[in-house]
């Protein structure tokens, strides 16, 4: 340990690794075993399990718990915690709650109050919203932007550059309470905006747009507009013009650059200049309107 900072009260186990300028708040817990990067601040009255690896230039705040226990202690207060690796320049907000046995990339951010359960994979460059609970065993790709209080069931896959707004509901048991689940999977660029239901094992398209208040009750294809209970296609996404300028609205990408890569380039350049690879993995399918 160097060249640290620790407030009153705080506690560091054994065998902790902790980089250069890193800052530590009153009445914090780091047990054994524990990996801190470099210019980490960790705020009071956070705690800090076995087996976490925090990345370089992470931020977390007040009351938080990095590691939390999965149901394998409650049943043996011996059994170890899986590893929580979380990478370099996370913000993890007040209040937040992460799993042990998941993995988390570079550049994610947490609003205030946010669960992530275990065996849980989130991408680089993700920011999940206040109060939105990700309940496991869940994939969601990178630059992905979930808003506050969004529920995420077990078993969603969620592509890179989804969009969900705040209140939406992503559900698993399609015959409620049952242990036959069956995952949502959002395709890359869809947008689901507030309030939307999505029942279990639905697909929800590449750029397709699921509006407010929508109960989606069978896959959208690609480019749909879905609205109403229960959701019906009313039209291509395509064919959307912004009220304000008379232009078309989607897709998306081709006008919002804000938080994305495409940011001062354009996207038309910045996929153009992707490896094949990564453009075989977001699956951009370019179907007539």
């Amino acid at each position: 340990m160097s060249n640290h900072e620790t407030g009153k009260n705080t506690i560091i186990g054994k065998d902790v690794l902790i980089g250069t300028n890193v800052s530590f708040g009153h009445n914090c817990i780091v047990e054994d075993g524990v990996s801190i990067g470099d210019n980490c601040f960790i705020d009071s009255n956070t705690v800090i399990h076995s087996g976490v690896s925090l990345g370089a230039g992470s931020h977390v705040d007040c009351n938080c718990i990095l590691g939390e226990h999965t149901m394998d202690f409650y049943t043996n207060h011996q059994a170890q915690n899986p590893p929580l690796r979380i990478g370099k320049n996370a913000l993890i907000r007040s209040g937040s709650i992460l799993y042990s046995d998941s993995e988390i990339g570079d550049n994610v951010q947490t609003g205030h109050q946010v669960t992530i359960r275990e065996k849980t994979t989130i991408k680089d460059n993700v920011s999940i919203g206040t109060l939105s609970d990700v309940q496991g065993n869940c994939v969601i790709g990178s630059f992905s932007r979930i808003h506050s209080n969004v529920f995420v069931a077990p078993e969603t896959m969620i592509d890179s550059f989804v969009w969900l707004f705040p209140h939406v509901v992503l559900t698993n048991d399609p015959t409620p309470p049952s242990n036959f689940m069956q995952g949502i999977h959002i395709h890359s660029f869809a947008i689901v905006a507030a309030r939307a239901v999505v029942l279990p094992g639905i697909e929800i398209g590449q750029d397709s747009l699921i509006g407010a208040g929508t109960v989606v009750t069978k896959s959208a294809p690609a480019y749909a507009l879905m609205l109403g209970n229960p959701a019906k296609q009313k039209n291509d996404v395509r064919n959307i013009k912004n009220k304000t300028t008379g232009e078309s609205a989607y897709p998306w990408r081709n006008h919002f650059s804000k938080y994305m890569p495409w940011d001062g380039i354009g996207f038309d350049r910045w996929y153009d200049n992707l490896p094949q690879e990564e453009k075989e993995h977001f699956g951009i399918v370019t179907i007539q309107s």
